[in-house]
């Protein structure tokens, strides 16, 4: 099994006409087999893009509700400019498009308090944004996951780190352990999809039998994962985690890397973080480059 998206997910994206979509599009379709059914660019509805790769063409809509409709997509990709990249959310959101990836980083943290107030009373989700997307293993890529390096196999990966995901990925295949889902949530301060909502589908989903987290410096949503997966452990739900946490060198007050990582008023640091995760029966890898032989060691007891 996977989650949230498979080999049946219909993918229209938001921005294929650009240079950033055009090139993961094709990436997802030569070298993936992704169903991507179509784009959406307001100027260009009625025209056809065609992959330089395979050949692949595809037809332009006007808005995401025509995309949808006519094709019958389940989810979006979107990889529209900062400036617009929230009202293209919002538009995705307004066509009640079940599964929502944003990709754009820079996205001001204005715009999206505006788009989680949308998103909150919708029947949408949001995977993102500043995010590398997800990816099913033989199945389904969606955002900027390199591929070659995913092997179908049983450890749920849940980061906010897209580098640190791919290492994740390849260490995990390297143990030969492979990846039911990949999952990027993004690091800024405000997104779609917590490490709670992944964390729960991945206890739920019986072919995961494995999960690493990696987290970073800044809020509070690594020591809420922990509480959350304490809560489940006690109820009988729990499975192998391995983790990592980035940013242990940084200075307080200073922002490092995505707009998230940040540490102020005494919260939000590695060490407190690490902590909450070793409390809720995960082990953190001293270093990001033994995360797959850290998920070996706890497998193996």
């Amino acid at each position: 099994m996977s989650i949230l998206v498979n080999k049946d997910t219909k993918v229209i994206v938001q921005g294929l006409t650009g240079k950033t979509g055009t090139f993961h599009t094709e990436q997802a379709l030569a070298y993936y087999g992704t169903k991507m059914v179509g784009g959406v660019h307001p100027k260009k509805g009625g025209e056809s893009w065609s992959s330089g790769v395979d050949g692949t063409a595809l037809p332009i809509f006007t808005s995401v509700a025509e995309a949808k409709e006519r094709t019958g997509a389940d989810a979006t990709v979107i990889y529209v400019p900062p400036a617009g990249a929230a009202d293209a959310i919002i538009e995705a959101i307004e066509a009640e498009v079940p599964f929502i990836t944003c990709i754009t980083e820079g996205i001001p943290v204005m715009d999206m308090v505006r788009v989680k107030a949308r998103l909150d009373r919708s029947k949408s989700r949001l995977l993102g944004p500043n995010c590398p997307g997800i990816l099913t293993p033989e199945e389904c890529k969606i955002g900027i996951m390199p591929g070659s390096i995913f092997r179908k196999g049983s450890v749920g990966i849940v980061s906010r780190s897209g580098t640190l995901t791919y290492e994740a990925v390849f260490q995990t295949s390297n143990e030969g352990l492979g990846q039911t889902t990949a999952v990027g949530i993004g690091g800024d301060p405000v997104k779609g999809t917590e490490f709670i909502d992944i964390l729960e589908m991945f206890l739920a989903d019986e072919a995961t039998t494995s999960i690493i987290m990696i987290g970073e410096i800044g809020g509070s949503a690594e020591e809420d994962a922990a509480q959350f997966l304490k809560d489940e452990a006690k109820k009988g739900r729990s499975k192998p985690m391995a983790g990592f946490i980035a940013g242990r060198t940084a200075p307080k007050g200073r922002t490092m890397g995505h707009a998230g990582a940040v540490v102020s008023g005494g919260k939000g640091d590695a060490e407190s973080k690490i902590a909450a995760m070793e409390s809720a029966g995960i082990k953190v890898s001293p270093s990001p480059a033994r995360l797959g032989k850290t998920l070996v060691e706890v497998l193996k007891g």
